[in-house]
């Protein structure tokens, strides 16, 4: 049960998020915070809690967070002469309003100097990650407009280059919002400040373990796990599981140590040098399998993923109970080479038959050499590689920054 203040001082908040994190963040509101009007737009989502600020600011699936002042239709001004009487009418409001906010945005500011160290400037640079930004805000137009009429109203002078308090105004064709961000600029939630060395997008790597269904007691593996982020992310939330974290690369296993050293996990995360193709590990012998497979300039390996994954596939089923989640991460291409994997084997195709990714693309394009290395891998008589057990539950896309990647999920069943 999340804590809380008093029923009195119930915070209206909203949060950004990476495309197709949205869910994964409602999820988290209303299972950790039990927040209230949730509601999700494109890259935001907005609620209501009376939780502790140090309670919200610990969501994982989350960019930034913002005190929410203002949620409202879009502004239509077909004559730029009324813009400046349009914004400040329809955002700004009356003084005793913004007043209360301030004072709210005040105590919340209090309250997260009291329960949160300082995070210093060298942390922050080293857990920097490259990523989706928040949508563009408005320009520098709508900043004098606003700025004067905040002037005018409370007497406040605009400082952009120093401000002591930051306003957002997010303008588009289909909504406005005005906030005041909680965490600053380089502080966003989306920053771990127990990671030494960034990997995977760390919002990503929590919403690829919550699907994975960990319990207490459950042997989670990632079976190409570079610098460890999906199994850190893992233990930090499931603190009665133990993962194995298993790389070819001795310099991502030496980052993945140093991980999980600096998160201090030694004692629940192992690290293994081992072939994803060939994992020393019995038969049906773990609860889940989590793993970003490499693909992309910054993660990219000089294995093929394309004439090597039915083999990596086939691994992954093979260590997994019954009964066990199978979760991966993918290239939009690879994406499309496991689902024509899945619909070769001997049960048919309507035993693992896919929903479409929730991705507005109706075709994945393969390049012919990966075409040409499926066809060698699944024609192959003596690999005799089938996935008859793996049944499909989620096919889910989400933003890497200047790629998207496709996170499949499924469950073993008894073939």
């Amino acid at each position: 049960m999340p804590e809380v203040r008093s029923e009195d001082s119930v915070v209206r908040y909203y949060c950004t998020a990476g495309n197709g994190m949205e869910p994964f963040l409602v999820d988290e509101l209303k299972r950790k915070l039990s927040a209230q009007d949730v509601y999700q737009i494109p890259g935001k989502v907005l609620f209501s809690s009376s939780a502790t600020i140090h309670r919200v600011c610990d969501l994982k699936a989350a960019e930034r967070l913002f005190l929410l002042l203002k949620q409202d239709s879009p502004l239509f001004c077909s004559f730029l002469a009324k813009t400046a009487s349009v914004l400040q009418s329809r955002l700004l409001g009356d003084r005793c309003q913004w007043i209360s906010a301030v004072r709210t945005w005040s105590r919340l500011q209090g309250e997260l100097a009291a329960s949160r160290n300082a995070v210093t400037a060298s942390t922050t640079q080293r857990n920097r990650e490259k990523g989706r930004g928040c949508e563009k805000q408005s320009g520098e137009g709508e900043n004098r407009v606003m700025g004067m009429g905040l002037s005018r109203l409370l007497g406040w002078k605009a400082d952009l280059k120093n401000p002591k308090l930051e306003i957002n105004v997010y303008l588009n064709d289909d909504y406005c919002l005005l906030g005041i961000p909680l965490t600053r600029l380089l502080l966003p939630l989306a920053n771990r400040s127990y990671l030494k060395t960034a990997g995977l997008r760390s919002t990503v790597a929590w919403a690829m373990a919550s699907l994975a269904h960990i319990e207490p007691g459950s042997c989670v593996v990632d079976p190409m796990c570079g610098v460890g982020t999906i199994l850190i992310e893992a233990a930090k939330e499931h603190m009665s599981a133990c993962f194995l974290g298993v790389d070819i690369d001795d310099g991502q296993l030496q980052k993945a140590d140093e991980n999980v050293v600096f998160a201090e996990l030694q004692s629940r995360v192992h690290l293994l040098k081992a072939s994803s193709t060939a994992l020393p590990l019995p038969s049906a012998s773990v609860d889940a399998v989590v793993c970003d497979l490499p693909f992309g300039r910054k993660f990219s390996t000089r294995t093929n993923m394309a004439e090597n994954l039915p083999v990596i596939l086939s691994e992954m089923e093979r260590v997994l109970r019954v009964g066990g989640t199978l979760v991966v991460l993918l290239s939009p291409q690879l994406s499309c080479l496991l689902k024509k994997l899945l619909s070769q084997t001997n049960c048919g195709p309507k035993c693992n038959e896919e929903a479409e990714p929730q991705t507005g693309i109706k075709s994945c394009l393969v390049s012919s050499s990966e075409q040409h290395n499926l066809q060698i891998t699944s024609s192959s008589s003596q690999e005799a590689l089938t996935f008859s057990s793996l049944r499909h539950q989620a096919t889910l896309r989400v933003s890497l920054g200047v790629i998207d990647g496709l996170i499949h999920k499924y469950i073993k069943t008894l073939d």
